[in-house]
């Protein structure tokens, strides 16, 4: 495991790892994250490892709202939602576009995005084939990480790269919406509220 900071050398070798089928940990605008490219499915059975668990579908982090409409099917809710709350803490979960691996999808045909509100997080997508893995950088069970250090002393060893961009501000983690359907439900509450949901949906 190696510590590189959030520079252009630092994200360079980090991208380049995932490129090459590592895994990583960066920081998010909620918690440090586990990194891979969702279309490798090594890569994506050791994130699954390394969090303990493999009972759920890996939410994903795009660099652009460009490449989020590449990946899932957006419906007239998902831009509205999109162009107000991205870059930022707000997962919608849309019909998938892509056939990604049995670990990233879990059978689902549909896939949780965001566009992150961290720059760090949206440069290493982007630098990545634009679309990267995102799932909490903890074993399951355990506090999700703030610090570099926080997510090396739970999985550094077992990670390629970690990227120290200090202290992450979120203390939750990031609003799920579940847009495929013609109601819409809140998965998980987050930094986005109901309300803030509602509000702009009706403009």
């Amino acid at each position: 495991m190696k510590i590189v900071k959030p520079d252009e050398e630092g994200l360079k070798e980090a991208a380049t790892t995932m490129l090459a089928g590592g895994v990583i940990a960066y920081p998010t605008e909620t918690f440090y994250g586990l990194g891979c490219l969702p279309s490798d499915p090594e890569a994506s059975r050791r994130v699954c490892e390394i969090k303990g668990r493999a009972d759920k579908a890996l939410p994903l982090i795009c660099g652009s709202v460009d490449v989020a409409r590449r990946v899932v099917e957006f419906n007239a809710a998902a831009e509205i939602l999109a162009q107000r709350f991205w870059p930022g803490p707000l997962t919608l979960v849309l019909p998938s576009k892509i056939n990604y691996p049995m670990w990233v999808t879990h059978g689902k045909k549909t896939l949780a995005v965001r566009v992150s509100g961290h720059e760090v997080a949206r440069r290493l997508a982007s630098m990545s084939a634009g679309v990267i893995v995102s799932t909490s950088a903890n074993k399951s069970g355990e506090a999700p990480p703030r610090t570099a250090k926080e997510a090396a002393d739970q999985i550094g060893r077992k990670v390629d790269i970690v990227v120290d961009g200090g202290v992450t501000t979120g203390d939750k983690p990031s609003t799920i919406l579940d847009l495929t359907s013609d109601e819409l439900w809140i998965l998980r509450s987050g930094p986005v509220t109901g309300d803030q949901i509602v509000k702009a949906l009706k403009g």
